[in-house]
């Protein structure tokens, strides 16, 4: 059964824990209100949130560590089973969780009062949960811990304030007065058809939201804002109700205000359990977002495009050269630093805060601003002399350094080497370049840049094919090599996917990077190229990459099947993280993954268009 049409409010056991005591990272669903995210999980904890925005100071990072991470428990004693899904079409999620006595239903979200166009900020500042119960006498315990070490000072039994820390003030309310909240560890007895509601509320002042009422109003002004937004989206595809999904996903880690978009809300989920690759990805990449900006034009929305080329082209500005990375201020973060006191996912050490991949030299960030500039120019936009005269410094960029080596896709924490990957996107820099010269009127300007791309793609295909193996490698002038970014070459239009030196090259890459019927390693895992030890899991991105280029070689029934496989990977929520465990399917890495998500509607779309001719 497909992803789509699997009922997403099955009955699960109540966030099933292992023999570490850690819950899987898939058993959450995210909120969001494009300035931070939480997790919830399906036993009704909030086991992640930092404030007052995504890459801001943890206030609650259980899933790093159970014991001193900190979470926020709305639960029922004596829980039983639990079921979760998203009102539709928004992100709000509602939770049943049955306990011995009683059934009670939490509808939680990070509240937004207002529109979410790019360029405005509409969330309040708060995070609301309401409680009701549905049937039977329950008694709800209510537990916030993890919160730096403030004293709580109680104003009652149902606000409590926190001075958290920066002069940050958190204020927790409930709706009617709840037993022990002044030490945040509360419980109240609730019949069927009572409610509670409960509002954690960091922005300045108190909240107004003191009813149950007014916060069942609140939830339901979100909703309605974030359906509003979805009916904007476009796409009647394979697999409709998922992308749909996955591109409120995308929403959600955009930073409303300005148009940046983070890689994932979370930092250090191990990409393999006990090993060291524990990033932050609470950053914007360009390539990331760039991705998404791509993913989201094609099922109609053009706000976000142009909203993220004008913070990135900022981005730029400030200081004359693009960088890999930037915070969503679109400075650079902030350096690397180890966290001695979480231990980690299921004792995964290290939890890295900042990511020292900010100091990296990438080439494909060139190509990955101007594809994005040719996407919103074909959509409409218009490119005036001083936006132009941006774009082509990064045209020159990619011209002067195409040549040198860089830490490539993967982000190697070694000596750079000549990636063809970041190699083809120095060509998609001088190609995008040449096709918004001739399409915005610049026509004199087009012919060096189409040269420059004839050039670089012509060197690729020769120094890229090893000609004993049979197929392009992953590096220039490296035999024997090859890795999954491959895949990407037909997809920014370097190489068609029916040149027989591609297809050549898909099935290396399905023959050495296989990991089951539908899943693809990045690159091999004893042939690892960033220096760490240990392996990983199967990279999701690059499994859906695999569909694109068997539906655009022609392939089109196999890569229906291996998408819809893919797509039943995703949790009850609908929501996919980086890498798969291939041997139980168990997620791995930053959750949810921006990445994973852009696939799956890039593959939708392409379906759709290569079934429809």
């Amino acid at each position: 059964m497909s992803a789509a049409s699997r009922p997403v409010t099955a009955p699960l056991p109540a966030a099933p824990a292992g023999p570490d005591g850690y819950p899987r990272i898939e058993d959450h669903a995210l909120l969001g209100d494009g300035s931070t995210a939480a997790l919830v999980g399906i036993d009704g904890t909030v086991r992640w949130l930092c404030l007052p925005r995504f890459d801001g100071p943890h206030l609650f990072a259980a899933l790093l560590d159970r014991r001193r991470g900190g979470a926020w428990t709305v639960q029922p004693r004596g829980l039983r089973t639990a079921r979760q899904r998203y009102l539709p079409d928004t992100a709000v999620v509602v939770t049943d969780l049955t306990a011995e006595h009683g059934t009670v239903r939490i509808v939680d979200g990070l509240l937004v009062d207002g529109s979410l166009r790019t360029g405005t900020s509409s969330a309040t500042g708060e995070l609301a949960r309401l409680v009701t119960v549905l049937d039977g006498e329950v008694e709800l315990r209510v537990h916030l811990g993890g919160y730096g070490g403030a004293a709580p000072s109680a104003t009652g039994t149902d606000e409590v304030r926190i001075d958290w820390r920066d002069g940050l003030t958190l204020r927790l309310s409930a709706s009617r007065p709840v037993r022990g909240l002044d030490r945040l560890d509360g419980t109240v007895r609730l019949r069927a058809g009572e409610r509670l509601g409960l509002v954690l509320r960091w922005a300045g002042g108190p909240t107004g939201l003191r009813t149950a009422d007014d916060v069942a109003a609140a939830l339901d002004r979100t909703a309605g804002t974030w359906q509003r937004w979805s009916s904007c989206i476009e796409y009647d595809g394979p697999q409709a109700d998922l992308v749909r999904r996955s591109a409120i996903t995308l929403k959600m880690c955009d930073h409303h205000a300005n148009g940046a978009v983070v890689a994932a809300p979370t930092s250090s989920l191990p990409e393999a359990i006990g090993g060291e690759r524990n990033w932050d990805y609470r950053f914007t990449w360009v390539r990331d977002a760039a991705y998404t900006v791509y993913a989201l034009r094609r099922i109609g929305l053009e706000e976000e495009s142009e909203g993220f080329l004008s913070w990135v082209l900022r981005a730029y500005e400030r200081d004359g050269r693009p960088h890999i990375l930037y915070t969503v201020d679109g400075i650079q973060p902030p350096g690397e630093r180890i966290d001695p006191r979480l231990e980690g996912y299921r004792r995964s050490a290290p939890v890295r805060w900042g990511n020292a991949a900010a100091d990296q030299v990438q080439h494909d960030v060139y190509g990955e601003i101007l594809d994005c500039a040719w996407q919103w120019v074909r959509g409409g936009g218009h490119v005036d002399d001083r936006r132009w005269a941006k774009l082509t410094s990064l045209g020159t960029l990619a011209r002067e350094r195409w040549r040198t080596p860089d830490h490539g896709i993967w982000e190697i924490r070694e000596q750079g080497r000549p990636f063809t990957y970041s190699v083809a996107m120095c060509q998609v820099a001088a190609d995008r370049l040449a096709r918004l010269a001739a399409a915005t009127g610049r026509t004199r300007e087009a012919a060096p840049w189409r040269e420059l791309a004839d050039t670089i793609r012509a060197t690729l295909l020769r120094e890229a094919w090893d000609g004993s193996a049979g197929h392009l490698t992953e590096q220039l002038g490296q035999p024997g090599t090859v890795d999954a970014s491959l895949l990407a070459l037909p997809l920014r239009r370097v190489v068609d996917a029916t040149d027989p030196r591609m297809t050549a090259t898909v099935r290396a890459v399905e023959q050495r990077l296989g990991a089951g019927s539908d899943l693809l390693y990045r690159y091999l895992p004893h042939e690892s190229p960033d220096g760490l030890s240990g392996a990983e899991g199967a990279f999701l991105l690059c499994s859906f990459w695999w569909v694109d280029n068997l539906a655009k070689s022609g392939r089109i029934d196999e890569a229906g099947e291996r998408f819809d496989r893919l797509c039943a990977r995703a949790n009850h929520a609908g929501l996919l993280p980086e890498q798969i465990d291939p041997s139980d399917g168990a997620f791995l890495g930053n959750f949810p993954q921006a990445f994973s998500h852009i696939g799956l509607i890039s593959s939708a779309v392409n379906l759709q268009r290569v079934r429809r001719g």
